[in-house]
């Protein structure tokens, strides 16, 4: 009877610990992961950044250089017709 309800609320008891290291466990696996996902996606962000970095600082030159030809087209011929030649 009591010593009955006793040994069932041990058995309680011991089974919740049980389940409630096995969760602990199991979220400290799931922050680990967790935490190594993060660091590969900040990875690949890093590396892709550093990829368009690259990609826009070369198409960025190229695009001034072609403007500054255009420019200086432009200008040569503003100046060949305000010295009047054809």
């Amino acid at each position: 009877m009591m010593t009955d309800d006793i040994f069932r609320l041990r058995g309680e008891i011991i089974t919740m610990r049980k389940v409630r290291d096995a969760l602990m466990d199991r979220l400290v696996r799931d922050v680990k992961e967790r935490n190594r996902s993060v660091f590969q996606f900040r990875a690949h962000n890093r590396s892709a950044h550093a990829e368009m970095a690259k990609r826009t600082k070369t198409e960025r030159l190229a695009f001034l250089r072609n403007w500054q030809r255009e420019l200086q087209r432009d200008l040569a011929g503003a100046r060949r017709a305000w010295a009047g030649a054809s």
